[in-house]
């Protein structure tokens, strides 16, 4: 695994030092083969599932073009409320979005996974954000704290919190698709990883909280990719 993060932080450097724009990153990233290091940087965040199943590694100038677009992408999510917006990079190695929605932005009663009515307006942003935005594939993870079930144990906790999170995204899929009108195919994967990747301290109540979150991922389809390969993305 050490070996694995040196090798990440290598190739990251090489990348950061050939550009900091998203531009300047898809060119970078298409150069060393794309495939090699998303898969690499995929499988230490844990966001291997993220991305389209090419067959090659995307070029230099493709993996440009996609991350110009998606800095458009990532500019139009900024204005959905109470999301955390991010670039990120894919299982290909080409630039992403991913939006974070803690407890302000998606929440569930405990022990639950009904929406509440503030989460759907901000989910009836983020549909907004999927439909102008065809061309990207979508990703959507729930994640728990490591919270236990009362009368089971740490295992038992464990898969309950699992299962929890599955349903929490199946949640936001169902939402976005049967209520909101987002096309189905769009969304590629609706996942559940409960306890795992925690991004705050689940030894506090605010660690907790940030925890407990739904990621959504936009990232390139093979149709974008196709257009940047053809030199047609805008």
């Amino acid at each position: 695994m050490k070996k694995m993060k040196a090798m990440v932080l290598t190739l990251c450097a090489c990348i950061v030092m050939m550009g900091c724009n998203n531009l300047g990153k898809g060119t970078a990233i298409g150069a060393v083969g794309g495939a090699v290091l998303g898969a690499i940087v995929g499988k230490v965040t844990g966001n291997t599932a993220v991305g389209a199943a090419v067959g090659t590694a995307v070029g230099a100038g493709a993996g440009a073009l996609i991350g110009k677009h998606m800095d458009k992408v990532k500019a139009q999510a900024e204005a959905v409320q109470n999301a955390q917006v991010q670039t990120v990079t894919d299982a290909n190695g080409l630039q992403a979005v991913m939006l974070t929605f803690n407890e302000t932005g998606i929440k569930f009663a405990s022990g639950s996974a009904v929406l509440n009515d503030a989460s759907k307006v901000n989910l009836m942003q983020l549909a907004n954000l999927l439909k102008t935005n065809t061309d990207c594939d979508v990703a959507i993870q729930g994640y728990t704290d490591n919270a236990p079930w009362r009368g089971s144990t740490a295992a038992q906790s464990q898969q309950k919190n699992l299962n929890l999170s599955q349903q929490r995204a199946q949640s936001v899929t169902n939402y976005l698709v049967g209520t909101l009108g987002v096309n189905a195919a769009q969304i590629r994967n609706t996942v559940g990883y409960g306890e795992a990747n925690p991004v705050a301290d689940n030894s506090t109540a605010a660690g907790k909280a940030q925890n407990r979150r739904v990621e959504v991922y936009l990232y390139a389809s093979q149709a974008m990719i196709n257009a940047a390969e053809q030199g047609t993305l805008q």
